[in-house]
């Protein structure tokens, strides 16, 4: 076949009178269209990440026909195509070791396919980030969709979110469960396709997306099954065709002014931890650094205003009834640039809205849902780099705490001792996991919630600190220090604790450190010698290239400032 226009990547190809153009539109027109159709631009790409190994993704196979209905209306032809998917509950070794594989098959494609925009759709926990950020470096105008949460279901006759499944798992831990209800448990665990109920990591995300400009006001919070949501559907395909042809690009939208604006929405809704590594990773991709010190400040200036799961007591159908995101900005606007961009493609401050307010559950500045400071960002001894809690969903008493260290190495050690009657646990003991990182997991697997042990938690113990290199579900509560950096598994500090070590914990002082002697420490670090796997394939280029959590987990040369990059 010809390639007159090898380097020819959007949708002029189909107006292409050559060889080239007679192809591309000949090949179109075998699925139906006319020639009128495969002439007409905007080309706008739908790249869908359905797939039934993902039921969070289920709905996307029917929602990208609303948004291909959009484009049609709006004068521009759509073509769906697929990328990878990764579902948080199947993947293995961990969701986040694929996201940065499901990036790059979504810029090669939208740098390769003959479009001249993109919708990306997305929705289980690293889909939506990975699009983002595969999106950035392509730089195509792009919109993107998320799948919506999915119904609430019920549990002995009340609603059930998510975020109940882990004390359920605790109670059958300690005996508390019976078969019958364990299998009951299983069949009301989820009620319908859609992401997680709650504001875990997948709606953190979409409401990160919403706020950057690059999905439309409102789009976060409708269920995946509603009217609205397919409504959704082909606004955003319409407003695609719009941006498309105003040249708006991701790289005009993602900037330090509208990242910093996520980051203090992730704090206002009391979002996942997680959403802090996509957003690093997602800035990294634009040449923007979130350092540590910038994201306290910007954490302990934003108090917590969504009341809604995990960290409050509502459901996220209230949280949309009194104006979701909007609502949510508007709240926030004396503390955020409202010049930054809305997905309209104009100003936030012209997208904001008072919301109802019929549920109570987005708060004022004055008279907040919870304190500044939801996410917490810590720095000391232990964690040099840094690391993350949610404050929000912790136990106030635990967030100055002094306690002993017992260690586990990796979840293998964890799951054999953790409900051991001689592990020698009580209610002030710090449990550290550790070898569990971007590294050491491989890929940071979300066993950062490591369980109370069964002996306490028969006691009524419900929570504990907790401290490791890896990350948790944005569903999971409790006093859980995560992302430690550097990890075990590189020789960061948290390798050298030892059963019985003091730790510190001083929340309101953005401090985790480890209280042993630095001569002692130094001679435990002497003759460290990192493990070196023999791997192949993307699990190669994965340990050769992976960067720490305050990076995104990112690759070394996916990030803008690393275009000169070439293999050593």
């Amino acid at each position: 076949m010809s390639q007159e226009g090898i380097r020819r990547a959007r949708g002029e190809l189909f107006e292409d009178e050559g060889p080239d153009g007679l192809i591309a539109r000949g090949f179109l027109r075998g699925s139906g269209r006319t020639g009128t159709m495969v002439r007409r631009r905007p080309v706008i790409g739908i790249a869908n990440t359905w797939s039934e190994l993902n039921p969070c993704n289920g709905g996307l196979r029917d929602l990208a026909e609303h948004v291909k209905r959009g484009v049609l209306a709006a004068g521009g032809t759509a073509v769906e195509f697929p990328t990878i998917s990764i579902a948080e509950a199947y993947v293995r070794p961990s969701s986040l070791y694929l996201r940065n594989l499901l990036a790059m098959d979504t810029e090669e494609m939208i740098t390769a396919s003959p479009i001249d925009g993109v919708v990306v759709l997305g929705g289980c926990d690293k889909t939506i980030p990975a699009m983002l950020m595969g999106a950035a470096s392509a730089n195509k105008p792009t919109l993107a969709l998320a799948a919506g949460p999915r119904p609430l279901s019920r549990w002995e006759g009340k609603p059930m979110t998510v975020e109940q499944l882990w004390p359920l798992i605790d109670q059958r831990r300690a005996g508390q469960m019976c078969d019958g209800q364990w299998t009951t448990l299983e069949e009301s665990l989820s009620c319908g396709v859609g992401t997680c109920n709650v504001m875990g990591t997948a709606i953190t995300m979409a409401v990160v997306a919403e706020v950057l400009g690059m999905a439309l006001p409102g789009s976060t919070l409708p269920s995946a099954t509603s009217s609205r949501r397919a409504q959704l559907g082909e606004e955003t395909g319409r407003r695609i065709v719009e941006r498309t042809r105003s040249g708006i690009k991701p790289a005009d939208l993602i900037s330090e002014r509208s990242l910093h604006n996520a980051f203090r929405a992730i704090c206002a809704v009391g979002g996942s931890t997680n959403a802090v590594i996509h957003l690093a990773a997602i800035a990294g991709r634009v040449g923007v650094e979130l350092d540590t010190e910038q994201l306290r400040e910007l954490s302990a200036s934003t108090p917590l205003v969504a009341d809604v799961r995990p960290s409050g007591s509502g459901y996220l159908h209230e949280l949309d009834e009194d104006g979701g995101v909007p609502a949510i900005m508007q709240r926030l606007a004396s503390l955020c640039d409202m010049d930054a961009p809305s997905g309209n493609d104009r100003p936030w401050r012209d997208d904001i809205e008072p919301g109802s307010g019929a549920n109570g559950r987005i708060r004022t500045l004055e008279e907040p849902a919870g304190p500044p400071g939801p996410i917490a960002v810590l720095t000391g001894s232990l964690a040099p780099d840094g690391a993350i809690l949610k404050a929000s969903a912790a136990t106030e008493a635990l967030l100055r705490h002094r306690g002993r260290a017992i260690v586990f190495d990796g979840v293998d050690d964890l799951r054999a001792r953790i409900d051991d009657p001689d592990l020698g646990a009580d209610a002030s003991s710090v449990l550290v996991l550790r070898g569990v990182g971007p590294l050491g997991g491989p890929g940071m697997p979300e066993v950062g919630h490591v369980p109370i042990p069964a002996g306490l938690f028969a006691q009524g113990v419900t929570d504990m600190v907790r401290i490791s290199d890896a990350r948790m579900s944005g569903t999971a509560s409790g006093t859980v220090v995560l992302h430690v950096a550097p990890e075990a598994a590189v020789g960061g500090p948290l390798a050298f604790v030892r059963d019985g070590d003091l730790i510190e914990l001083d929340v309101p002082a953005g401090r985790l450190d480890l209280v042993v002697d630095p001569a002692e420490l130094e001679r435990r670090t002497a003759g460290f010698d990192p493990p070196h796997p023999h791997t192949r394939g993307y699990e190669r280029i994965y340990r050769d290239h992976v960067l720490q959590a305050p990076d995104g987990c990112d690759f070394d040369f996916l990030r803008a400032q690393a275009s000169t990059w070439a293999p050593s």
